[in-house]
């Protein structure tokens, strides 16, 4: 006979943990066999116990029910160390709830306290210097501007941002974060591109974003600031490429917007930055659109870029 599989812990919807104790203390046992518990665990207090489905006599487990609630409002620390007697008259009863409350508390303690801030933000080296390298774009060039210090900031977001994290805004990260929701605390970094990006435009700091945080922008201002000549680009020939932008960002939104083809966030080139694990494809169009960045100036943001193309819509709103 097969018997379902009983998962010690679940989420529930509104982020309550629910401990189940059937396995945890399948050893434990009442005056008739197993007295398995559910734990509800939210923001790290027990909200409420339930008696699940066992073989003690109705009348003795009537006697026990009481001790459900004593658990209520405590932190999982606090209940660990709560001293809980025994009802005389359902005395193996009661045990069996004890136990199998010490050990359900003991199971949560480890797997269900919810993490700190600090915990949520991951507060390693490589988070703390991409955090500060984001708010130094964000904040300095709004009230400094020095050709030197620019020259700096687009090595720190090329290095830090770009090579070192991996840390950008694309069209993956959006779907992300649709689909699955943002955590704030872990998602700072992302979190304080996106205001740049969306809400600073709404107070005339339009292209913010793209000038001065992203990545790839950065390692093409970089490119283009070589002494070498570049190549003239005709008002004609850059009205073409621009229509050729708008009609690549249509069509990939069709894609998306029917489900056809999400594959193409994939090609992307800040993928590129990540190189450990991006596509020789992406590889070789970061590679091309980098040469080209010595000759023209942003040549991927200004006329490819799905995402700044995006960006440009919102501004526009």
């Amino acid at each position: 006979i097969k018997t379902a599989k009983v998962d010690t812990m679940r989420t529930l919807d509104d982020g309550t943990k629910v401990i189940n104790t059937t396995v945890l203390g399948k050893d434990i046992t009442g005056y008739g066999g197993n007295v398995p518990l559910e734990i509800y665990v939210k923001e790290s207090r027990i909200v409420k116990v339930k008696a699940l489905k066992n073989a003690e006599t109705p009348e003795f487990f009537a006697e026990v029910k009481p001790l459900l609630s004593k658990w209520n409002g405590k932190t999982i620390n606090e209940a660990q160390q709560l001293k809980v007697d025994a009802i005389s008259g359902a005395t193996f009863s009661s045990r069996g709830v004890i136990g199998n409350m010490k050990r359900g508390l003991a199971y949560a303690s480890q797997k269900a306290i919810e993490p700190s801030i600090l915990e949520q933000m991951n507060l390693d080296a490589k988070t703390i210097s991409a955090l500060i390298v984001v708010l130094l774009a964000a904040i300095v060039p709004l009230f400094y501007r020095n050709k030197h210090y620019r020259t700096i900031q687009l090595l720190l977001n090329v290095v830090v941002l770009g090579f070192g994290c991996g840390t950008f805004l694309s069209w993956s990260m959006f779907v992300n974060f649709v689909s699955s929701g943002i955590n704030f605390w872990a998602s700072l970094v992302p979190i304080i591109m996106l205001t740049t990006a969306f809400i600073y435009p709404l107070f005339g700091k339009k292209n913010y974003y793209c000038t001065n945080i992203c990545p790839c922008g950065s390692l093409q201002d970089l490119a283009v600031k070589t002494k070498n000549k570049k190549w003239h680009i005709s008002s004609k020939v850059a009205k073409r490429l621009n229509a050729a932008r708008k009609f690549l960002f249509a069509v990939l939104l069709v894609l998306s917007l029917a489900g056809i083809w999400f594959k193409w966030m994939d090609y992307e080139i800040f993928s590129a930055f990540i190189f450990q694990t991006a596509s020789v494809f992406v590889l070789v169009l970061g590679g091309v659109f980098f040469v080209l960045s010595f000759f023209v100036a942003r040549p991927y943001c200004t006329y490819v870029c799905p995402t700044g193309t995006l960006f440009r819509i919102a501004e526009r709103r």
